[in-house]
């Protein structure tokens, strides 16, 4: 009896003393309704939670995530533009779904179609995009895959730029998280899925788009990703929320109950939030080093962090946080402004867990014959 008021008394004395720590460990993960889920830190691609992770399962819209990436990723190449108008083929035109009610005679550029496809989930513009891209949806579907490996989503087959069921076009709440992890860190993707509302156009017909994902409203921190519901495939959701610095991706397929991807979602966030943190040790912007410059107008230039710089810690756990910066010696002029020059890797406890690009402060020309004639008789001086 004695024994066990003791073992009481410890046990009492303990969750009083680490309350936070002892809920850390303990905590419970949820259950969530759905085929398949997953839950990941954006930054480093580690898995917080998984349920079903690697089960094949139709993923409708979300399969927009992969057209988007690919053709941000064609702007950002320099291989479109923005600007480009985007044909509208009789094969766009004819999908039905969720449109954008394309003609052939429309004249709407890339960036249009894509918050088109962002927004409404258009499935006439994912074609238009596809075709504009790849030449035929086909050959796109090719791309799409490719890159699919490249990205390491290997349990992923697309047939398809738009999602529309096909029995042969599958992939996994994992392969989606890889995907989406991917276009979050290779494009501009976030500028066209936090849209709430768009007009689409004014004549002949009024058409304003508003955006699928109810996260967006019903969860601070949401800034997107994409929806996708079909009878085959129920209802997935793709999502991200940052807060206090942690961004996560969330992914949830097959869902049976009307919202209840939405819901689900929600409930995975809320206890990843409540189990995780970050900490942040450098800001987006903020430099970081110098390095040498060779025939510039200047000898060193400043580098500055292309996004903040830390790591996901548990709530409740030391965690050593160090970073290592990789630059050249120098650098040979002439420099474009946040153009790539080093690496500034980031450790959690000895072991890397991502990698920020460090960049071109300023733009750095070329000095004259003059200015070199100047350093090089400083040198002989000294």
């Amino acid at each position: 009896m004695k024994k066990n008021i003791a073992i009481f008394l410890v046990l009492t004395m303990v969750l009083t003393i680490c309350p936070l720590s002892m809920k850390t460990a303990f905590a419970e993960e949820p259950k969530i309704n759905a085929e398949g889920a997953i839950v990941i830190d954006a930054d480093s691609g580690q898995i917080l939670f998984e349920q079903n992770a690697d089960k094949r399962w139709y993923p409708a819209s979300t399969t927009k995530i992969m057209t988007l990436c690919l053709a941000l990723e064609a702007v950002k190449k320099g291989q479109v533009k923005l600007t480009d108008i985007v044909p509208a083929s009789e094969n766009a035109c004819s999908y039905g779904g969720t449109q954008v009610y394309l003609d052939p005679r429309d004249q709407f550029n890339l960036n249009q179609m894509l918050i088109g496809i962002a927004v409404g989930s258009a499935n006439d513009a994912s074609v238009a995009v596809a075709e504009f891209l790849g030449g035929t949806e086909e050959n796109f579907a090719e791309l799409m895959n490719k890159k699919a490996k490249e990205i390491g989503a290997t349990n992923t087959n697309f047939v398809n730029s738009h999602g529309l069921h096909n029995d042969n076009h599958y992939t996994t709440p994992r392969d989606l998280a890889k995907i989406t992890r991917y276009s979050l860190q290779h494009t501009d993707l976030l500028n066209y899925t936090k849209i709430k509302h768009y007009t689409f156009r004014e004549q002949p017909k009024l058409l304003i788009l508003n955006n699928t994902n109810k996260l967006l409203w019903r969860y601070p921190g949401t800034d997107g990703i994409k929806t996708g519901t079909t009878s085959q495939a129920k209802r997935n959701l793709v999502s991200t929320v940052e807060k206090d610095g942690l961004r996560l991706i969330a992914v949830v397929m097959g869902v049976d109950e009307k919202g209840g991807h939405f819901s689900e979602s929600i409930k995975l966030y809320n206890w990843a939030f409540s189990q995780f943190g970050y900490k942040q040790l450098y800001g987006q912007g903020q430099v970081l080093t110098q390095v040498k410059v060779s025939k510039g107008s200047i000898e060193e230039l400043p580098l500055v962090a292309e996004q903040k710089v830390g790591a996901f810690v548990i709530k409740g756990k030391e965690a050593a946080i160090t970073t290592k910066i990789i630059v050249p010696k120098s650098i040979v002029a002439p420099i474009k402004k946040n153009q790539k020059v080093g690496e500034i890797l980031i450790y959690k406890n000895g072991q890397k867990v991502s990698t920020v690009n460090l960049l071109a402060k300023d733009e750095v020309t070329r000095c004259s014959l003059w200015q070199q004639f100047y350093r090089m008789f400083n040198l002989i001086v000294k």
